[in-house]
């Protein structure tokens, strides 16, 4: 095996396939310009369809209450809450989204009020519809402060304090760090993101560097070249290599450069909202923002690093076996699935890092990252999962010099 030979052969395939539109578009202006600008334009339409959703005051049927007119005319008055008339049909409008919700009040509820008597209000709704969602908790909200005016009035009736019926207050604090609570947030999106990238930046090159050569007819020239034959594999599986970390190097960056941009504009289209509403209460304990630990970003591409050797070595291999580029593309494109299962269920809740998952390709890699930019550091599990990655590539690697080493694979008819 020659250094000088594999660096020829390196610099002959890296030139190639910067000249080659689809690996620059899959290894630079993917995940440095489309994939931001998805994700933040994205993040920005949800932004205002939230916002426009929850400034609209939701229609609201009325259902009984006949006899009750100071909780019918209340709830009517309620400014959040448009209340339409009601109409026998009105369980097919809120499945049809007419109607975003309908309040039920019983027979005789002012009285039942009124003799202390208890009684039940039904909100129907179109559960999963987000609109209906804020219906429910405007019409929620608005009982709860009319229980709480009911009970306030029976209390200076009988001359007792409010503290009678409240006589303690239950807070919750939050004691974790920022990037702990970041962690759990976003932490299982980032692997998960890191896992995919490296996988479809080493796709294409994969496949042209093998089937694509065949294809062309450049391979028995390749072939015929002074070149040992595992110093022609290693050339290019280390442009491979380059172009599976280029993508997740490229990736990084724009998304650390998403979240700098997208965080103060949201934060600055928020503002306004935010100090008009509650600025006393913000001055007076403002909560940590949740961040990510940039130390454990770091240790998380140093983690794909032997996953992307392994994806690499695997595409390359499995790419031989093909006689053109759009075969190469049938064989390689089902195995996305396999490689999106594992590291989603590492972002299921519930599931956690041991000893056995630590030894399951992708999956332990997922799980490992996911503790790492929430500030977590296992070292023995990341020994372990370094080590046994590593040795997973190796064998990957092994058997795509293998198979370059056949005949009947090289030029398979």
């Amino acid at each position: 095996m020659s250094a000088s030979n594999i660096a020829t052969v390196y610099r002959k395939e890296l030139r190639d396939m910067l000249r080659d539109r689809r690996t620059v578009l899959s290894m630079i202006i993917v995940p440095t310009l489309v994939m931001p600008a998805l994700m933040m334009g994205l993040g920005f339409v949800s932004y205002k369809i939230v916002r426009q959703a929850r400034a609209t005051a939701p229609t609201v049927m009325i259902i009984g209450g006949a006899d009750s007119p100071r909780a019918r005319n209340a709830l009517a008055a309620h400014e959040k809450i448009k209340v339409v008339p009601t109409a026998d049909d009105w369980k097919i409008r809120i499945a049809e989204k007419k109607v975003r919700a309908a309040v039920e009040i019983p027979a005789g509820f002012d009285a039942a009020v009124e003799r202390a008597e208890p009684s039940t209000v039904k909100i129907y709704n179109h559960e999963g519809e987000m609109r209906s969602g804020f219906a429910v908790s405007e019409v929620r909200r608005f009982f709860t402060d009319y229980r709480e005016k009911v009970i306030t009035a029976r209390l200076e009736q009988r001359g007792l304090p409010a503290s009678f019926v409240k006589p303690f207050e239950i807070r919750t604090e939050n004691v974790a760090p920022p990037e702990r609570v970041g962690g759990n947030i976003v932490g299982g999106i980032i692997p998960y993101l890191f896992i995919l990238l490296a996988f479809t930046g080493a796709m294409y090159p994969a496949m042209d560097l093998t089937a694509g050569e065949k294809e062309r007819g450049t391979m028995e020239t390749i072939l015929c070249s002074p070149v040992a034959r595992m110093d022609l594999v290693f050339g290019k599986f280390l442009m491979v290599l380059t172009a599976s970390l280029a993508t997740v190097l490229f990736s990084l960056l724009s998304m650390g450069l998403t979240f700098l941009i997208g965080g103060s504009l949201l934060a600055r289209m928020g503002g306004g909202a935010a100090a008009a509403g509650a600025a006393a209460q913000a001055a007076a304990a403002a909560p940590s923002l949740p961040s990510l630990d940039p130390l454990g970003m770091v240790a998380v591409v140093g983690m794909v690093l032997p996953m992307a050797v392994l994806f690499s070595a695997a595409l390359f291999t499995i790419s031989l076996f093909a006689k053109s580029y759009k075969e190469a593309q049938s064989y390689v494109s089902p195995l996305i699935i396999v490689i999106i299962m594992p590291a989603v269920i590492g972002m299921l809740p519930g599931v956690e890092l041991n000893l056995r998952l630590a030894l399951v390709p992708i999956l332990n890699v997922s799980l490992v990252s996911k503790e790492l930019v929430s500030g977590v550091w296992h070292w023995d599990y990341l020994g372990l999962i370094f080590g046994s990655t590593c040795v997973y590539a190796g064998i990957a690697l092994a058997l795509a010099v293998r198979m370059f080493n056949r005949e009947d694979v090289i030029f398979r008819a």
